[in-house]
């Protein structure tokens, strides 16, 4: 029997503060979610490895560490609206459900929605709406966002995103780059924006029309 407490204590400690990960609202969220129940049953016994997970449909649940750095590199604050593109199977949203006000959230695979929309609701969580949606092309409804995470490697910045974030937001966004991604800020200013490369790292696809 797998004590998932102690794992998850265990990567807190070792994947995530050893790395950098020091913020204490962002160590306070990956210690309220427990990250075995966003995992499919036949792999649950590697929910707390440090790595990323089939979760079926060709998608991942991203590497603990990665959830953690673009969730501190945002700095998501208690009234913020954040989209996030790419649900997966909810384990980001329901990370930044514990520190921001409200989070849309859009997947392209419709299996996928249902699976983390009974995620998110196994934890009680209300302050999460996922919708079946192009990630590319964001989601107007609650626009502008004060941030965006993309969990999806793009060859480009979609300009859709760009619109619907506020001046003054960040986007959280893997970028192309010679077969591979680099994980860039994306700080938005009146008439422009300005981008910061992080690391290298690997993603799924951004797919769809923008």
């Amino acid at each position: 029997m797998i004590n998932f407490e102690f794992a998850k204590k265990e990567m807190i400690e070792i994947q995530l503060k050893r790395r950098g990960i020091l913020d204490n609202r962002v160590l306070s969220a990956f210690e309220s979610i427990p990250r075995h129940l966003f995992v499919p049953e036949g792999r649950i016994e590697n929910s707390y490895d440090d790595s990323a997970l089939p979760i079926g449909f060709e998608q991942t649940i991203s590497q603990p560490y990665i959830v953690a750095l673009m969730t501190q590199l945002l700095r998501p604050l208690e009234n913020d609206i954040i989209l996030e593109i790419g649900t997966g199977s909810g384990y980001q949203a329901a990370i930044l459900s514990k520190l921001c006000k409200f989070v849309v959230s859009l997947e392209r695979k419709s299996e996928l929605v249902s699976f983390a929309r009974d995620n998110i609701s196994k934890l009680e969580i209300k302050n999460v709406q996922i919708y079946v949606g192009d990630g590319t092309l964001g989601w107007k409804s609650n626009s502008p966002y004060d941030g965006i995470i993309v969990t999806a490697g793009a060859k480009e910045i979609p300009s859709a995103l760009i619109s619907q974030l506020k001046p003054g937001g960040k986007m959280i966004i893997p970028l192309e780059h010679k077969g591979y991604h680099k994980l860039t800020v994306v700080k938005k200013e009146e008439n422009s924006f300005v981008k910061e490369e992080i690391i290298d790292c690997i993603f799924v696809p951004l797919i769809g029309r923008g």
